[in-house]
Order: structure tokens, then C-alpha cells, then sequence
């Protein structure tokens, strides 16, 4: 191999190394320069530090005091009976939440999104989802709950309210998808299918009486 070939494959083996050695300094050594960013994603973004001034407001200060009322998030402490269903080691046995014919009406809109896919419209556990999972018979299906049976039925309002926030067996928790008002709301509207589904002719109004066969 002719020698000029030879120096030139030293030489640019020799820059190679130039690179890395001013890697290996910027490692130990320290610089006021801000370093150099081809996609700078925020890093060096202008803001105001702490206790600095600012005369964007009109008392000059970059830090803004807290809001009258405000609560840190995971700070809030809840009435019990509302957020928990429960008063102690004890379930709520009654709503804690009046329950007027507006609530019963979200609780019905509610219900149907969420509840009666696996359920049923009447609550009796013969859902959409059930009835196919049982067409498929793969075993691997565990039929909905009767919400009109005498377990559920005998249950306190609160206990509902927990299984709808956490779940229970199979059933996925709802909590994050629905409001804690709106968990109410369907509790009440699943006493109303209860009532219905359980109904004798003592609940029927006497002038409806004779319509029914």
C-alpha cells in the first residue's frame, strides 16, 4: 500500500478521536454558556423563578397568591356519606342526596349508558353483552347479577354505590367514569327497578287496578 495512503488513513483515524476528547471534557468541566440544542423541546423556555418580580401585575409579583376557596388536588376531604357511601365502618342506608324525579331521570339516562349493556333494561342481569356471551358458550362468561334479586335488594344503599365506584368479580370499577352525584343518581333509579320488578298489586294505584288483566 503506497505510504501517502497509509498516512492518510493515520491521519483521519487520529481526527476521529477529536470528537470524543471534547466529549470526555465537556463531562468535567462546567461552562456559564447554555449548551447547544438541536431540538431544544422546552428546556431553556423564558419563565419567572420563584420570589422574582414581574410587571406583568400590578403588585410586581411573579408568584401569585393562592384563590380564596381553592383546594390542592388530593387535598379534599369529602363528606363520608357522600363520596363513600358510608359513615364509619358502617354502609349509608339511605341516599344521602334527596332523590327527586329529575335525579331518578338521570339516574335512568345514566344507568342505560353504563349498566344496562351487561344488566338489562329491567336490571334482571339479561343485558345485550350477557346474551351474546351466552350464544358464544365459551365458559368463560359469568352471568350479571339479578339487580331486582333479593340479595341486591336487601342491600344498603351505600353497599350499591361502593360496587358501582370499585366493582365487584368481574364487574370493572365506574369511578372514574362517572360522577359521584351520577353514582347516586343510578343507585336510585336500581331501587326503582327493584320496586318494579318485585311490584304486587298493593303497589298499583286503586283507580289502575281494574285496567290490569
Amino acid at each position: 500500500m503506497p505510504r501517502p495512503v497509509i498516512y492518510g488513513f493515520l491521519i483521519l483515524i487520529s481526527l476521529s478521536f477529536i470528537p470524543m476528547a471534547f466529549l470526555a471534557k465537556a463531562r468535567v468541566t462546567g461552562s456559564t454558556l447554555p449548551r447547544i440544542q438541536v431540538i431544544p423541546d422546552m428546556d431553556n423556555q423564558p419563565k419567572f423563578k420563584a420570589q422574582a418580580a414581574n410587571p406583568l401585575f400590578a403588585d410586581d409579583r411573579a408568584m401569585r397568591p393562592h384563590v380564596p376557596g381553592t383546594v390542592a388536588r388530593g387535598e379534599l376531604q369529602p363528606d363520608e356519606r357522600f363520596a363513600a357511601g358510608r359513615h364509619g365502618e358502617e354502609w349509608v342506608t339511605n341516599s344521602p342526596i334527596p332523590v327527586t324525579e329529575q335525579m331518578m331521570a338521570r339516574g335512568q339516562d345514566r344507568y342505560g349508558i353504563y349498566c344496562a349493556v351487561c344488566h338489562g333494561l329491567s336490571g334482571k342481569g339479561n343485558g345485550m353483552v350477557s346474551r351474546r356471551a351466552e350464544e358464544l358458550q365459551e365458559g368463560t362468561w359469568v352471568p350479571p347479577t339479578d339487580l331486582t334479586s333479593a340479595t341486591i335488594n336487601g342491600r344498603a344503599d351505600g353497599h350499591i354505590f361502593n360496587t358501582i365506584t370499585h366493582g365487584i368479580r368481574n364487574m370493572p370499577a365506574y369511578g372514574p367514569q362517572i360522577s359521584v352525584a351520577d353514582r347516586w343518581a343510578i343507585v336510585a333509579y336500581v331501587r326503582a327497578l327493584q320496586r318494579s320488578g318485585n311490584a304486587t298489586l298493593d303497589d298499583v294505584p286503586e283507580d289502575v287496578r281494574p285496567t290490569l288483566k
